[in-house]
């Protein structure tokens, strides 16, 4: 039995328009209807303004003190943004579907286009961001399950003190890591995120803590308790609670205290059986369809005050969810796996797998029996770059801290902390319960019914899904910087050219660019593929001069650096079109009409490199590196059997080209982590996280069984053959591994002495110059389509196109001489 009583968190859904002032004060006069309408009146303050109760305790704080003076994400041009999407789609389209495209663009701009963009400046004036609630609307309205296809996630680098990496230890000091950065986001003193001295928008960081996705039959809500002070654990399917912070939110435990309750609570839960404990495994239930999650929490809180309403209510109002798991996974696709969705595994027709050890509607820190460790965020407030941030400072507090054993000196990540638990007075901890308690559930039919069934179609999904990781250590960001390129543009074109590799065509494209420089900024799509990128890749697999090659690839990259820049500036324009579509919708929706329908949308990332060394300072640490996030507006598309009328643009087939993608990719670089990544955001594409460190490339992909491992083994070739071609063109350059030192000794020297000279000098295998490594024998690096045989697959591709034309082909004459003609007097 719960021991207290949690009042249930408030929604904020509101509170997004309530940060300024509406732009008109009637109604009226706007002629889009209002996103948040009354509702907003019905939330206490404290949750139409989380923060505000620790700005009036800790101001002047530092956290968000850039906040006021962060400019608005500007609303681009239509015409420009109607060229940029013309440009995008070019590629990816025939010359009859692009002359389509291009008419209906064109009637676009004649017609409803102007109307809709006036429409977006007027909803935008009293409102932070013009994109915002339509992206927020884009996550709430999912209702697909968040696993596999909203939530991401982040394998972190093992602790590199051997002993500590075992469950309850590293368990422990990840959870009073992230206790503390708690701490610093409540005081204020979490110095903010900058990228070359420009500060960055920190809001997003108010809403990872203490906030829960709650599905209700209109869409998900978000709730969220800003004086959230307990902690959840799920250990094999079983619920546990107790209170790390007091009121004033300082720890009220040490690293000691914690891993013995989570010990308690480990020797706890292996007190049932496995087998046992699935059957009331309720976590499952938040991998439902959200109407159905939906309907079930409704039979969890029908009796108000029982043991499921207020079981339901510490699991929603919780800090974060740690998951304790009995499994030690040893590759690094099964680690990503477990991070993501979690194993499957079905012993005697039970589910007995860490996939219903989970809670996804909640921040997750995973742990495994081995120590090995992650982190499943939910998605809706916050993009990656901010789960990074905390990700890494977490990761780097756990080093510090165990440093500060060795040498009392070493330095903090903090501006402060909490006094020292053991030395408080035991009054001054307040009304808190640090032992641990097991919240036991009331399982009715209905329950045992819906978690049966919920199991087997989530054994279904993770079924459904591969997850293959490449971790190349044969280069990183050093050496493709010494090439001159940019490496996220670097990385970008390897998919290009190894997706063509293997289908012989380009698809679209999505990479998400950061745009935190504004107020309340999220993301701006980065269409990859590009008339130069298509060229490049043609290129690299024709029979071509290397020097050619290179050529093409430094056009293509420059290329994607400028698109990089300018979605960064909020110049991009796929939120821009994808607002006055939204707003197109509300107008109908306004007018009582049947309103294009929304089937939800879906997001998996980050955001990428702003320049060619985008460096996101985050204080007190080194390089680490923007993330991105996957298009919302990807299953967005127009009902074409409404009654209205769609705009031409909308309802043309570029539409849905655009917004079907194919390779899905994300940049979250940082040295803390291993890996991450998410699910395939379509049937037929793949999702593909990846980190580039200074020396090394790590890869997640995942898709829907189409070859991943595949793919994954030609992503290598081709990080092998283009460094073989740059060493070909670029004989003089240094080698990315040789130090300043060694540098110097090559130079011609007026003098030196004797002994300088003695000796035969080695050369170290990783320290050859390109010029060295010429001499070596030429290899097969393709993986299975090798660089002598790029020109014969061209020239096949070549051909299939000349035969689609019956006009530039001979039929009669070409098909007499083919085969072998038969001596029909021998039969």
């Amino acid at each position: 039995m719960p021991v207290r009583t949690f009042t249930a968190s408030q929604s904020l859904n509101g509170s997004i328009a309530s940060i300024t002032s509406m732009a008109t004060a009637n109604p009226e006069a706007n002629p889009l209807p209002s996103l948040s309408g009354n509702i907003m009146n019905s939330f206490p303050a404290m949750s139409q303004s989380p923060l505000s109760r620790y700005k009036q305790s800790y101001e002047p704080g530092i956290t968000f003190a850039h906040e006021d003076q962060l400019p608005k994400l500007p609303i681009p041009d239509l015409e420009s943004s109607c060229k940029k999407y013309l440009d995008a789609l070019r590629p990816l389209q025939t010359g009859r579907e692009h002359e389509e495209t291009i008419a209906a663009v064109q009637e676009f701009l004649k017609s409803e286009g102007p109307e809709l963009q006036e429409r977006l400046k007027k909803y935008a004036g009293g409102r932070t961001s013009y994109i915002e609630q339509f992206w927020y609307d884009s996550y709430l309205n999912f209702d697909n399950p968040v696993v596999l296809n909203l939530n991401p996630f982040f394998l972190l680098e093992d602790d590199p003190t051997p002993a500590r990496n075992n469950q309850v230890t590293r368990a422990a000091s990840l959870v009073i890591s992230a206790l503390s950065f708690v701490r610093a986001i409540r005081k204020e003193e979490l110095p903010p995120d900058n990228v070359r001295g420009t500060p960055l928008c920190m809001y997003q960081f108010s809403r990872i803590f203490g906030t829960a996705r709650v599905p209700t039959e209109n869409g998900c809500q978000i709730h969220q308790d800003p004086t959230s002070k307990h902690l959840v654990v799920i250990c094999r399917g079983q619920f546990y609670w107790f209170d790390v912070l007091d009121s004033n939110s300082d720890l009220i435990m040490s690293e000691k205290d914690v891993a013995l309750n989570l010990q308690a609570i480990v020797e706890d839960a292996q007190k049932t059986p496995l087998r046992d404990a699935a059957k009331s495994a309720l976590g499952v239930l938040s991998t439902e369809n959200r109407k159905v999650w939906a309907s079930l929490r409704e039979v969890l809180t029908r009796e108000a005050g029982s043991n499921n309403a207020d079981s339901l209510a510490i699991i929603d109002s919780a800090l974060f969810i740690l998951c304790l798991d009995y499994t030690s996974p040893q590759t690094g696709a099964d680690l990503c796996m477990n991070m993501l969705c979690g194993t499957n595994e079905v012993v005697d027709g039970v589910q007995v797998g860490t996939c219903t050890n989970r809670w996804y509607d909640k921040l997750q820190i995973i742990v495994c029996n081995n120590g090995s460790a992650g982190i499943n965020f939910e998605h809706t407030g916050v993009d990656g770059h901010t789960v990074l941030r905390m990700a890494s400072d977490v990761y780097t507090d756990t080093i510090l801290r165990f440093a500060r054993t060795i040498n009392g000196q070493a330095p903090s990540l903090w501006a402060s902390v909490s006094p020292d638990p053991s030395k408080r007075d035991p009054t001054s901890f307040g009304d808190v319960s640090t032992t641990p308690h097991k919240l036991e559930w009331t399982m009715i039919p209905e329950l045992n019914t819906a978690l049966r069934f919920a199991e087997t179609r989530l054994a279904d999904l993770i079924n459904q899904n591969e997850f293959q990781t490449l971790e190349f250590s044969g280069y990183g960001k050093n050496f493709m910087t010494s090439m001159g390129f940019s490496p996220d543009a670097f990385v970008q074109m390897a998919f290009q050219a190894a997706y063509y590799g293997l289908y012989g065509r380009v698809e679209c494209t999505y990479e998400p660019a950061m745009t935190k420089v504004f107020l309340h900024g999220r993301t701006e799509a980065i269409r990859s593929v590009t008339e130069e990128s298509v060229k490049f890749v043609k290129k690299f697999w024709a029979d071509a001069p290397p020097k050619e090659k290179v050529e093409a690839l430094k056009r293509a990259c420059q290329r994607h650096t400028q698109t990089t820049r300018e979605c960064a500036k909020g110049l991009g324009q796929d939120r821009h079109l994808y607002a006055l579509f939204c707003v197109w919708q509300r107008a109908l929706d306004d007018e009582g009409a049947e309103a294009a329908s929304s089937n939800g949308m879906s997001s998996n990332g980050y955001s990428s490199p702003v320049e060619d060394e985008p460096e996101v300072s985050h204080p007190g640490q080194g390089q680490a590196l923007v993330l991105p996030e996957e298009g919302l507006q990807s299953k967005n598309t127009p009902n074409k059997t409404s009654a209205h009328t769609i705009p031409a643009m909308f309802a043309d087939a570029g539409w849905d080209r655009i917004n079907n993608t194919i390779l899905s990719t994300s940049n979250c670089g940082n040295p803390s982590l291993r890996q991450f990544g998410f699910g395939p955001t379509s049937g037929d594409g793949f999702g593909i996280g990846y980190i580039i460190k200074d020396e090394s490339v790590s890869i997640c992909a995942s898709s829907k069984h189409r070859q991943t491992n595949r793919f994954v083994n030609t992503l290598e070739g081709y990080f092998q053959e283009i460094r073989h071609l740059l060493r070909q063109t670029q004989r003089r350059a240094a080698s990315p591994n040789t130090s300043r030192a060694r540098e110097a000794e090559e130079r011609p020297h007026l003098s030196g002495g004797p002994t300088k000279s003695r000796g035969r000098a080695i050369s170290g295998g990783r320290n050859r110059t390109p010029d060295e490594s010429l001499s070596e024998p030429e290899e097969d690096m393709l993986g299975g389509y090798g660089f002598f045989d790029a020109g014969m697959l061209l020239h096949a591709l070549k051909s299939s196109e000349d035969f689609d034309n019956p006009s530039e082909r001979a039929v009669g004459k070409t098909r007499r001489n083919v085969g072998r003609k038969l001596r029909l007097a021998d039969y």
